[in-house]
């Protein structure tokens, strides 16, 4: 299985489409997924979001993507299910308020929503190299090659911090630390940990810094990338039936369904 967010080489759509087009689809999804309250909605952008990442071949890492997602956004789920009192009554709260079946119907929404919107994403980092991301940013929207860059930089370092974390951890255990037990005791043993892994980064951020100033970071303009990023139809068909997608929920989110 591919690491956290590292390219999965493929002939499918989503790997064929223009970097920019496939950024626009999936933040388009993404506001299609708050705008909308509609279950129905949800769950058929859930299914999109599972069928594309079939057609990638990546299945197993979005479902791995959308546990892990479920698992944050309960959390959330559970404190709107004591902070919104919608519906009929179920319970009453000590603290005022109570539990209905709207507020039930509130907390699934969210987990929904967020898992919905965060496929999307995701499914664009793995299919998509992330120089293609920075250099079509540069090249169609004429965005500045350093804030390309910074934003390239970033996505790349989060995978190269969670190993270096993940070798922290299985050093400390081979001296016979034991990790396992209770969130509280893992994230108690976790934080002297992060003392060498800041020094990791450090180290990490100030050799990418020094290679980028050899290479002529500061020269970089729009025409210095020698790839071309042309749009097909795909890319605006892939474009026009998202941006269909957010029109329809916000007519849903105005006729109140």
């Amino acid at each position: 299985m591919k690491g956290f967010l590292e390219y999965v080489p493929g002939n499918s759509f989503l790997h064929r489409m223009n970097p920019v087009a496939k950024l626009a689809a999936a933040l388009l999804i993404v506001i299609t997924c708050f705008v909308t309250s509609s279950f129905a909605l949800l769950i058929g952008i859930l299914v999109l979001d599972l069928v594309l990442a079939a057609r990638c071949g990546m299945l197993k890492q979005t479902l791995g993507l959308a546990k892990a997602v479920t698992a944050f956004s309960a959390l959330l789920g559970v404190i709107a299910l004591f902070t919104t009192p919608e519906g009929t009554q179920l319970v009453a709260l000590p603290f005022g308020g109570y539990l209905g079946t709207g507020s039930i119907l509130a907390a699934v929404r969210i987990v929904l929503r967020l898992v919905a919107c965060a496929v999307p994403l995701f499914l664009v980092f793995y299919v998509t190299r992330l120089n293609d991301i920075a250099n079509s940013l540069v090249k169609i929207l004429h965005v500045p090659y350093k804030y390309a860059f910074t934003f390239m930089s970033t996505v790349r370092f989060i995978p190269l911090f969670m190993n270096d974390m993940a070798g922290i951890m299985e050093a400390q255990t081979a001296r016979g630390v034991e990790f396992d037990g209770s969130l509280v005791k893992r994230l108690r043993l976790m934080v002297p940990l992060c003392v060498p892994l800041l020094v990791s980064s450090v180290r990490k951020t100030n050799s990418a810094a020094i290679a980028a100033e050899v290479r002529g970071f500061n020269l970089r303009t729009s025409a210095s990338g020698f790839k071309e990023y042309p749009f097909a139809s795909r890319d605006f068909a892939a474009m026009g039936a998202c941006l269909v997608l957010l029109v329809g929920a916000v007519a849903l989110a105005l006729l109140g369904i």
